[in-house]
């Protein structure tokens, strides 16, 4: 048995395409534009590509792209500024401030000057309490993406067993919000739990979000069992050169291809869902904001 490979890749474009067509009614329709502003302080090579993605891809998509870059040296009090100026910009509906930020800033406090309701990464304290209460709210979008292509792939996830293996804020809690809200049975497992392999080994659906390069193999994995891997780990290739590196998820693939019912490959699974969903996220603010219906096809 070989697994279904769940191509983020071609889904990911099936979600932009739907947040274009979105887009062009709510410029036609009402002269509503959807705004994003990204925020990126200082020269870290990664989040530069990963800015820069995200602004081809919202021009792409017809939106509005505000970059603003700043020096790694920028003080508190000028980011603080420039984030309230976003706040009230109303040609701004999403706001993202790209992490991680220099050691000297205060990642939390800056996270939590933003408005809730443009905070399109979902990471503000009234955004995760919403979720966890079942109310509206901004949605991270890694997790998010992970649900999307689950729903998609299972259509009905009540009474499924998942688990999840970290506990992150930005992956694992909010991961598991979702699942329930979905009637799925969650479980969150992390590097302090009993017999972890025999606890993942009993579940339907397996979101992998550790950080430990193939920690999960496919002996973990119950047979027919789901697999999201939203691990990006970077680690050596000696086979492609000195030097060279490839990127890996958090599950070793090729044991557990063999064991899954369906699979995301790393990369090009859930790598891709995660600025689609920056997107159709900052669509839905934008609908919120100018109290237009939400679009249904862009959340869960």
């Amino acid at each position: 048995m070989t697994a279904h490979i769940i191509d983020g890749k071609a889904f990911a474009a099936n979600v932009r395409e739907r947040v274009k067509g979105h887009v062009t009614r709510m410029v036609e329709e009402h002269g509503l534009r959807p705004g994003l502003a990204v925020v990126l302080v200082g020269e870290d090579p990664a989040s530069q590509v990963y800015v820069r993605n995200k602004g081809k891809q919202t021009a792409e998509c017809g939106m509005a792209s505000f970059e603003h870059k700043l020096p790694a040296d920028t003080d508190e009090a000028t980011l603080l500024a420039l984030v309230n100026q976003l706040n009230e910009d109303a040609t701004v509906h999403g706001i993202l401030v790209q992490l991680p930020l220099p050691k000297h800033l205060n990642s939390d406090l800056v996270i939590n000057t933003i408005a809730p309701e443009k905070d399109v990464d979902g990471f503000h304290v009234v955004n995760v309490g919403r979720l966890g209460a079942g109310l509206k709210s901004m949605v991270p979008c890694t997790p998010l993406g992970s649900l999307m292509m689950l729903k998609d792939y299972h259509g009905d996830l009540s009474g499924k067993n998942a688990v999840i293996i970290g506990r992150s804020n930005i992956v694992g809690k909010p991961m598991a919000q979702l699942l329930l809200g979905a009637n799925a049975t969650p479980t969150i497992a992390h590097s302090r739990t009993a017999n972890l392999e025999d606890v993942v080994r009993a579940a339907d659906i397996v979101v992998a979000a550790v950080g430990r390069p193939e920690m999960v193999t496919g002996d973990w994995i119950k047979p027919g069992a789901t697999v999201i891997d939203v691990g990006i780990n970077r680690v050596p290739a000696p086979e492609k050169g000195e030097g060279k590196h490839k990127i890996v998820g958090d599950v070793h693939f090729e044991s557990a291809v063999k064991v899954a019912g369906a699979i995301t490959p790393v990369p090009g699974g859930v790598g891709p869902m995660t600025i689609a969903c920056l997107l159709a996220n900052t669509v839905t603010a934008a609908s919120r904001a100018a109290g237009l219906p939400e679009p249904s096809d862009l959340t869960v």
